[in-house]
């Protein structure tokens, strides 16, 4: 049961005695009772969200318990998880600010403390901290993965997010997700969109320059296809904002949608552009607006000097405090700011004499219980989805336990994914990409269309059924978890590994590629062999189209015919060689 308001004011007026303190470079404040009371400083304010996944509602979602770090990577932000992250922030145990940011106890968390998100909610935060600060010193930082993510933003292909990021304010944005809409929908929804859409790494390729694409590139000298930076003005001081986009793209989604674009880090144009901004723009700070995922941010801070702070998205990495990176010009602020719109970042600025002297920096969770649902947001988000009410409604099951997607290998949500399509298709194996979106469904909870959309709705969401030899399998394991534990940053894609159904197997991240994979056994005990053949099903292939049913109606089917959301076995991995890592907790397949 949710707690009444007057409880909830309660904890509010307790939240600085829970370690909700401000990260500062500026001289210490008394801590405000409000835990959206967010006190004046500096010139400059930049307010940050990314990963919203189209969630115009509040949702639940829980943290993950597995979200392992490699190499330098080992024990530092962000692959801190439970009591680890807790301690490592300063964070009290059980108090309202750990339920925030990590998993422990999620399931009687949630029920006491309600829903987190809502673009409603989220509205009248962002228009408190605006007026609060002076709108006219205040940007709000969209780091994409915006137009993805429900059944509304398929159906309108994107267009309800532009709609409802114009209501909320949004003044400047980057991609990823978005560029899983065809090219030509793509440039008609950021005519839409009223801020201004930025990416330095995306280039338009010769043979489409050649064939007159330049009516849609933003220079032709250079090959951008859209404005690399915006220089903006606030507090007396001049900002540059520079665009980073997913660099990889068209590996993980569809290149057949966006044919006549490139993607990559180019942290060495980056640096060139820098380099140029400083020099010919007279500015006092480099903001990047990125979605490279966090460690892919870190290594850039590292690696590119003259940038101030980085706010990054894609690897969903709620992160309390910035991590202070140290390069040839000084240091850079990265900060990370969760997804499914939980939170809210807060990064005032002291700009002066062409360099940031201080920061405030805050992360605050969007309680929808105790935050009121701005009126104009509510009515417009009532209008996108009243079409389409009746499809996301349908009630299929109960969830017998908390149902979530989030964590390094498999999930309950996955799992009845996974199972429904061995169930459905009639296949011995199932593989599921290991996607970080997709809200929760709290134990005896209705688990409605909706629901399964949040975890499946993208456009190429065709299921296959095909014979795999055990080798491709493996080979398609060893691929994947390369890409989550290679220990170079700018090897990673930041997602988590495929979920599978029908087997286990064991896994040492720690392994270079084609080790880390061994022992894959069928649920019966039978060893995968990698000669002989298996009847696999899938879905999002990003290569050619598959011919099968659509990934949302098989699952659909499947709780429809269970009425009951259970997950018999979670088909995980024996790890070995992580027992000690902070990036792990509550997690029992270990060797």
């Amino acid at each position: 049961m949710s707690m009444t308001r007057r409880e909830f004011a309660r904890l509010l007026g307790m939240a600085g005695a829970a370690g909700m303190l401000p990260v500062t470079g500026f001289a210490a404040k008394k801590q405000p009772s409000d835990l959206y009371e967010v006190p004046k400083s500096g010139n400059v304010r930049l307010l940050h969200m990314t990963d919203c996944h189209a969630q115009l509602l509040p949702v639940y979602f829980r943290e993950p318990n597995v979200n392992l770090g490699i190499g330098q990577a080992y024990g530092q932000a962000p692959h801190l998880v439970g009591g680890k992250l807790l301690n490592h922030f300063g964070i009290a145990p059980g108090s309202l600010e750990a339920h925030a940011f990590t998993y422990l106890n999620f399931g009687d968390a949630a029920s006491r403390y309600g829903k987190v998100g809502g673009f409603a909610h989220l509205k009248t935060l962002v228009n408190r901290l605006r007026e609060s600060y002076g709108a006219e010193n205040t940007l709000l930082l969209d780091g994409g993965d915006t137009w993805q993510g429900s059944g509304t933003a398929f159906k309108t292909r994107g267009m309800d997010m532009v709609k409802a990021t114009n209501e909320l304010g949004v003044d400047i944005m980057t991609g990823h997700w978005e560029f899983t809409y065809h090219q030509e929908e793509i440039l008609n929804n950021i005519k839409a969109f009223n801020g201004e859409f930025l990416a330095n790494n995306i280039y338009v390729t010769e043979d489409a320059l050649f064939d007159g694409a330049d009516e849609y590139v933003h220079d032709e000298d250079s090959g951008h296809v859209f404005k690399p930076y915006t220089i903006r003005e606030m507090g007396g001081a001049r900002i540059a904002v520079i665009g980073q986009a997913f660099p990889r793209t068209k590996i993980a989604n569809p290149a057949r949608f966006i044919p006549d674009w490139t993607f990559d880090i180019y942290d060495d144009e980056m640096q060139e552009l820098v380099d140029q901004i400083r020099a010919e723009e007279s500015v006092d700070a480099v903001i990047v607006i990125s979605h490279n995922g966090m460690d892919v941010d870190i290594a850039m801070a590292s690696r590119v000097s003259g940038i101030d702070v980085i706010l990054g998205g894609h690897t969903h990495d709620g992160m309390p405090a910035p991590t202070v990176v140290k390069n040839n010009a000084g240091q850079t602020l990265v900060c990370n700011v969760g997804s499914n719109g939980k939170f809210l970042g807060v990064m005032d600025l002291d700009v002066r004499n062409g360099k940031v002297n201080g920061y405030n920096y805050r992360l605050l969770p969007v309680f929808s219980e105790i935050l009121p649902a701005d009126p104009a947001m509510a009515k417009l988000i009532d209008d996108i989805r009243a079409p389409y009410q009746d499809w996301l409604s349908e009630e299929l099951a109960v969830a017998d336990e908390v149902m979530f997607r989030r964590g390094n290998f498999n999930g309950t949500f996955d799992q009845v994914i996974c199972n429904a399509l061995m169930e459905q298709n009639d296949a011995q194996i199932s593989l599921s990409p290991g996607f970080r979106w997709g809200t929760s469904v709290l134990e005896g909870q209705k688990v409605t269309m909706e629901h399964v959309l949040d975890q499946t709705c993208l456009t190429y969401p065709e299921t296959y059924v095909r014979p795999m030899k055990g080798s491709e399998l493996k080979l398609i394991l060893e691929d994947v978890a390369d890409n989550i534990f290679n220990p170079e940053p700018y090897l990673q894609s930041g997602g988590d590994m495929v979920r599978v159904g029908g087997f286990d197997y064991v896994c040492d991240p720690m392994q270079p590629i084609g080790k880390r994979i061994t022992e894959m056994r069928l649920d019966n005990g039978e060893l995968i062999e990698p000669n002989k053949s298996y009847t696999v099903s899938g879905w999002a292939t990003v290569g050619a189209k598959s011919d099968g049913p659509i990934i949302w109606d098989v699952v659909a089917a499947h709780l429809r015919d269970k009425q009951v959301a259970r997950i018999d076995k979670l088909n995980t991995p024996i790890l070995k060689n992580v027992a000690d890592n902070p990036g792990i907790a509550g997690y029992e397949k270990m060797a």
